[in-house]
């Protein structure tokens, strides 16, 4: 906690106390090899760990990531995990495709390729009403912990299809705070096409895609997609709701719905 000076439109000045939302390097290490390191908050890092691996495709189940060790360092957090089933090989792949690149002006041409790979095609869904993505937007505030002390994180939830909120995880970025609620979801043996998934974030394409990649069918943001959030919705069968308020929400893509 801090005391801050805060300043009002009719040039008064009062002291505010104020909690800062916690953003710290963690570095994901799959394998004995060095992955990745994202700045992220320090809470939920198993569930983080596991829900990164399904968005990078090392993983696909809780059992593909296993032995999940947690340190705090002075620079920073440290997870260590060990993946089995074709993580190992693919973890292997991206070490040494990341050896290989330099900057000769040719590594781009992967990367693009990479963008626009197909994603998995969303498995055949019931559809969710706006009624139930209201509603569960009215309820995920009283689950914001973080986010009512700080006022700066982001949360993802998922809901069931009585609209009831099954779990909630938040960090400093909004990226990270889908992965730790994929994860949660799986270590949890909860089913990620059971319900749909709520963010209190913009939707951008990487939201989508994480979202495709962990197996949810449903996917609600608080805010308006990008072009290519809605072009990649379309595409995987994604069914896509978007600037979800406590009064209304706007359907995008209706998805690929049951018959």
């Amino acid at each position: 906690m801090a005391d801050v000076t805060e300043h009002f439109a009719d040039g008064s000045e009062g002291t505010a106390e104020r909690e800062w939302v916690e953003e710290v390097p963690v570095a994901l290490e799959f394998n004995g090899l060095s992955y990745a390191v994202m700045m992220a908050t320090p809470r939920d890092l198993e569930d983080f760990a596991l829900g990164f691996a399904v968005a990078e495709g090392l993983a696909s189940k809780a059992a593909d990531l296993e032995s999940v060790d947690v340190a705090q360092l002075e620079e920073g957090w440290i997870v260590r995990g060990s993946l089995q089933s074709v993580g190992v090989a693919k973890l292997q792949e991206r070490v040494r495709t990341r050896v290989a690149e330099s900057s000769c002006g040719l590594c781009g041409i992967e990367n693009l390729q990479a963008i626009a790979a197909p994603l998995p095609q969303v498995a055949a869904h019931s559809p969710v009403f706006g009624a139930q993505i209201i509603d569960a937007q009215k309820a995920l505030r009283t689950h914001q912990d973080l986010g009512r002390r700080t006022g700066a994180a982001h949360a993802a939830a998922f809901v069931g299809m009585h609209g009831e909120i099954v779990a909630v995880r938040e960090d400093v970025g909004r990226h990270n705070a889908l992965d730790k609620l994929v994860g949660a979801l799986l270590r949890s043996g909860i089913d990620p096409a059971s319900g749909f998934a709520l963010s209190s974030a913009r939707c951008s394409y990487e939201i989508v895609e994480k979202a495709v990649r962990a197996g949810i069918t449903t996917l609600a943001t608080v805010s308006l997609p990008t072009s290519m959030a809605v072009a990649r919705a379309e595409a995987a069968g994604l069914s896509l709701w978007c600037l979800a308020r406590e009064d209304s929400v706007l359907q995008v893509c209706e998805g690929n719905l049951i018959s």
